[in-house]
């Protein structure tokens, strides 16, 4: 499979073509190879297995409406595909805010748990994904299984069959690239993982 950040190979290149054009048939196989990737973003950012499906669903009714905007000169199906997932994230907290904000007003100022993630927490998510497409695909799978599954080095190296010295310099320099990045655009500070910083 091509790496987010990168161009899309012969492969993808035919499917995005289809897809491009129209041809339903090939909905579904968009869908069964990009879903998890799009499923996952939605459950990291929002918590919640419900919103997540909300999300998917959402981004890909919103990416065959807008089919005919994907470049792949610009970048890869998988990259423009969680471009608008990202963005259907963020709705999806602005109407939840919203809500909660309306029950809030209407149980009188009641307490009320948070059912998702504060937009920081969100925005970071979302600076994590985008960073993630500047690495290397082997790179960026172990500060995947890191950040989002929340492994130890150990369960990656088990997982991805990595030598474990690997592994942990895969995760220090992805973290490198993220506090950078962090610093650079002026980001929420907090967001950490515990795969990322546990050592067994």
């Amino acid at each position: 499979m091509t790496g987010l950040g990168q161009l899309p190979g012969d492969d993808e290149l035919r499917l995005a073509e289809r897809f491009r054009h129209g041809d339903e048939t090939v909905l579904r196989e968009v869908y069964d190879r990009y879903g998890g990737l799009v499923y996952r973003l939605g459950l990291s950012c929002l918590g919640a297995h419900h919103d997540a499906e909300d999300v998917a669903q959402s981004t890909f009714v919103a990416a065959w409406r807008g089919r005919q905007t994907y470049d792949s000169d610009r970048g890869s199906l998988a990259g423009w595909l969680l471009g608008i997932a990202r963005r259907q994230v963020l709705d999806r907290v602005r109407t939840m805010d919203r809500e909660r904000t309306v029950r809030a007003a209407v149980q009188q100022g009641g307490p009320l748990q948070a059912a998702v993630p504060g937009p920081e927490r969100v925005v970071d998510r979302l600076v994590v994904v985008d960073e993630l497409r500047r690495l290397s695909p082997e790179q960026r799978r172990v500060v995947e299984l890191a950040f989002f599954d929340d492994l130890t080095h150990l369960q990656i190296a088990s997982v991805t069959g990595l030598p474990l010295g690997t592994v942990k310099s895969h995760i220090r320099r992805g973290l490198e690239r993220l506090r950078t990045r962090w610093e650079v655009d002026g980001a929420p500070r907090g967001t950490r993982s515990a795969g990322a910083t546990r050592a067994g």
